[in-house]
């Protein structure tokens, strides 16, 4: 069998639509249609139902999910074990969603290096659904994102729970402006919870799509937005940035996604990684954290007052 046709497959399942599977796939329509009908008559049952509303699995299709999932799979590791670069025996391949590989990417090459030297490293960065995509269809090893979909053959794991909080280069006055607010689009739930608690800051003079391009707008030109807490850890140290007190906090938690079938001789190893620069990054996370309340609760035992709650 030709393994495009399991992928196209894939593709149409993950998107519920043979014109959205044509526009991931960068093929025509009629490409995806066709690829449909040979694999159809290949198994000898008919796959999907069409209809305006997109394309639905048959019984048949239920079926045969699974099994092209582990054919895209094995195909991939074959090509990559064919690859593998000299004093490597294995290759892993790893995406990770645009706003959270910094710095997560980075501390899991640097531990994967000295941990485990036997494996060859392959990274991208991209969105969501696609990685999501690419894991299914065997063409990732191991996805990193934020409120992954379920999907049939791939385990879900937390990392680790990020926190969002508010920064700001403004002096002074805590009220936020909507002039110089930046809006990073965490997603459609942080969407709705910011909605909620600032109303009053639904047109922001920027919109950033990612989270390190919203937070280095912020310092390269001032203003207000909220951003990952672990990436702005130092920039809260020296100054450049501050917290907003008393404004609201939301969780950004970070998932590992991979195959139910996938080689634990490569994955093991890379999960490992991620669950100690996930863990670091807490621990630093939270040290910085306490650091910085405790000279607020010591300056105020000195005066004779009652120490403020921390929110």
């Amino acid at each position: 069998m030709d393994i495009a046709l399991a992928q196209t497959f894939l593709e149409i399942v993950a998107a519920r639509s043979f014109v959205r599977a044509a526009e991931r796939l960068h093929v025509t329509q009629t490409a995806v249609g066709a690829r449909v009908r040979a694999l159809e008559e290949a198994v000898g049952a008919k796959l999907f139902v069409r209809s305006k509303a997109g394309a639905a699995l048959t019984p048949a299709g239920e079926q045969f999910t699974r099994y092209a999932t582990m054919l895209v799979q094995v195909w991939q590791r074959a090509r990559h074990q064919v690859a593998v670069p000299p004093g490597r025996q294995s290759v892993l391949t790893i995406g990770c969603e645009n706003s959270l590989w910094d710095p997560l990417l980075l501390d899991w090459l640097l531990w994967m290096r000295t941990s485990a030297p036997h494996l060859a490293l392959r990274t991208e960065v991209g969105f969501p659904a696609d990685l999501m995509g690419r894991v299914a269809s065997g063409m990732l090893d191991i996805a990193v994102v934020y409120a992954p979909q379920q999907r049939p053959g791939l385990r879900v794991e937390l990392l680790m729970e990020e926190r969002l909080v508010l920064v700001t280069t403004r002096r002074g006055s805590a009220k936020l402006d909507p002039k110089d607010y930046v809006f990073v689009d965490w997603g459609p739930e942080f969407a709705a919870q910011h909605a909620l608690a600032f109303p009053h800051l639904g047109n922001a003079g920027v919109i950033a799509g990612l989270g390190p391009l919203g937070r280095e707008y912020i310092l390269a030109a001032g203003g207000s937005g909220y951003i990952r807490l672990a990436v702005v850890r130092r920039h809260l140290e020296n100054g450049k940035l501050r917290r907003v007190l008393g404004a609201p906090e939301f969780l950004y938690p970070a998932y590992a996604v991979f195959a139910e079938s996938a080689d634990p001789s490569v994955v093991t190893a890379a999960l490992d990684g991620l669950r100690h620069v996930s863990r670091s990054a807490a621990a630093l996370t939270n040290e910085a954290t306490a650091r910085k309340r405790r000279p607020h609760a010591s300056k105020a035992v000195r005066q004779g007052s009652r120490p403020r709650p921390v929110r």
